[in-house]
């Protein structure tokens, strides 16, 4: 790995625990509140099925983030978090203006579909079956 290689990983690992932390600071915020009181919240914003919608959001945020972090099933991760800001947009955020409105979702969303399909080389992904280089056998045709 050329030293160009390891910035571009620091950095990424870097926009990947303050992106993660946000989410899953935003995650453990929905489980103090308890899944009943952010049932109720989403009922008051008219999520169908709140019930299912705030035990998704907690999971999606808290774990999501906690996996953006640690760099585990990035790609399905990046997607569920930007899926997740997508519908804080619709059912929080349509008619907002994009300062004081919807900036947050927006950039989280982004940024952690972004990070899902390039977090880097630092990551748990790397150490696990499916983010290993495979390398061709012995005598394959290049």
């Amino acid at each position: 790995m050329n030293e160009r290689n390891t910035l571009a990983d620091v950095a990424l690992l870097i926009g990947r625990v303050a992106v993660g932390l946000v989410f899953a600071a935003h995650g453990w915020q929905k489980i103090a509140t308890g899944p009943d009181g952010v049932a109720q919240m989403f009922a008051g914003m008219g999520i169908p099925l709140p019930e299912v919608a705030a035990l998704v959001a907690i999971l999606i945020e808290f774990a999501g983030g906690i996996a953006l972090v640690v760099g585990f099933a990035l790609p399905v991760v990046g997607v569920l978090l930007a899926a997740q800001m997508a519908a804080a947009y619709v059912f929080a955020h349509v008619g907002d203006p994009l300062l004081g409105g919807y900036e947050l979702p927006l950039v989280l969303g982004a940024a952690g579909l972004a990070l899902g399909f390039a977090g880097g080389s630092l990551t748990l992904d790397r150490l696990l079956p499916w983010g290993r280089k495979r390398h061709a056998p012995a005598g394959a045709a290049a």
